[in-house]
């Protein structure tokens, strides 16, 4: 089935053409990764599926629903669930705080509870920070605090929006290693990553863009092996 479908979108940024044109799909319970230099577009795509920016023209289905005129709060209804570039925790509220606020949407007082546990298995590290102000937490840990407050909100899709940057390499590690095994907890992601080699590892399909358009597709290892993606984005 389907999680994701785009048909002919095209975004303008006043009169930048940031999205041209492009096509794409997220089968359920993939890992899709999407890669492309900086400015390539690929944040302003996840904003655009969000409902964050407006279309120009084309697009968007989620589990055959038409969202291309949906608000963010009916997107974020239907499960699909945004990580932003840069974390955006909440400074000033507590961890536990921030963790409530991805579930805002959510009535079960029992479900809540149910997340948090889930979201602790995935970040034992949030536990021990319950009562700490999100500012204060370190790069890694205001990560794992962003993806845990998707989690809370029991997301069908997960927009990833470079969750490496500005980690150190272990941490990295430790990240995708979560991506992983969120994805195998039954969440479809799609992954946009500067770290092309680490996304690609995980991904069952990757796409590349430049430009605001889709260059190449086609599954994580085809792209790994790809001359063009091993020449531009690994170093090769």
């Amino acid at each position: 089935m389907s999680m994701l479908e785009i048909k002919g979108l095209s975004v303008h940024y006043g009169m930048i053409h940031a999205v041209k044109d492009l096509s794409m799909q997220v089968n359920a319970g993939e890992i899709v990764a999407l890669i492309g230099a900086n400015g390539a577009g690929k944040s302003t795509l996840l904003k655009t599926i969000s409902g964050l920016l407006p279309k120009t023209s084309g697009s968007i289905t989620t589990l055959e629903q038409d969202i291309t005129h949906s608000s963010p709060v009916k997107i974020v209804g239907l499960g699909v669930i945004h990580v932003p570039e840069g974390r955006r925790v909440f400074s000033g509220l507590s961890v536990l705080e921030n963790l409530q606020m991805g579930a805002y949407s959510k009535k079960d007082k029992s479900a809540i509870k149910e997340s948090l546990a889930e979201v602790f298995a995935h970040f034992p590290i949030l536990q021990e920070r319950l009562s700490q102000d999100a500012a204060t937490l370190s790069g890694g840990e205001q990560q794992m605090l962003a993806i845990g407050r998707a989690l809370m909100a029991k997301p069908k899709l997960l927009l990833l929006d470079e969750p490496s940057m500005g980690l150190a390499p272990i941490l990295v590690k430790e990240i995708f290693s979560i991506i992983t095994s969120i994805h195998e907890s039954g969440t479809t992601v799609l992954l946009v990553e500067q770290n092309a080699r680490m996304a690609l590892s995980i991904a069952d399909r990757g796409y590349v863009m430049e430009t605001g358009r889709l260059v190449l597709q086609g599954t994580g290892k085809e792209l790994a092996e790809s001359a063009q993606v091993q020449k531009v984005y690994l170093g090769g």
